[in-house]
């Protein structure tokens, strides 16, 4: 595996009583950033987002996922797929990978009903530090509504 490749995916979702819903997004090595949206609640439409990234920010991404030390946990005793749905992780970085799919975490309280509270802890925050990330970059790049 190439030591410069980088690519992460994340994806969590669930089928309920609006269908197949769920938050994805994708980065590759040349700071591609896919991203969808789909809520079916209202009949909303699922949102799609492209972007390249800048040098900066795909340094910055790097750091957050080794500083999280993500690559270093096992997926093994996390909970699987269940009625809430599923998540799913996948990280290729510095000669690396790892792929771990779990049941969706609702709250911090979740990973302390599990076999590995202290593994899933750092997948939770990582994932959340992420949602937040992501979705401010495609808020500012996407903005809808000019600052006057």
């Amino acid at each position: 595996m190439d030591k410069d490749d980088f690519y992460m995916y994340y994806y969590s979702g669930h089928k309920g009583r609006y269908g197949h819903e769920f938050f994805r997004f994708e980065i590759n090595k040349h700071g591609q950033l896919q991203y969808a949206n789909n809520s079916r609640y209202r009949n909303d439409r699922i949102i799609r987002k492209e972007l390249t990234l800048s040098p900066t920010l795909m340094k910055e991404i790097k750091r957050i996922i080794a500083d999280s030390e993500i690559m270093l946990e096992s997926d093994e005793k996390w909970p699987k797929q269940n009625e809430d749905g599923r998540q799913q992780l996948e990280i290729r970085m510095d000669g690396k990978s790892i792929s771990f799919e779990a049941a969706k975490i609702a709250s911090l309280v979740d990973t302390q009903k599990t076999d590995d509270p202290e593994g899933l802890k750092v997948l939770y925050y990582l994932v959340q530090d992420f949602k937040c990330l992501i979705m401010s970059i495609i808020s500012l790049h996407f903005k809808i509504k000019p600052i006057a």
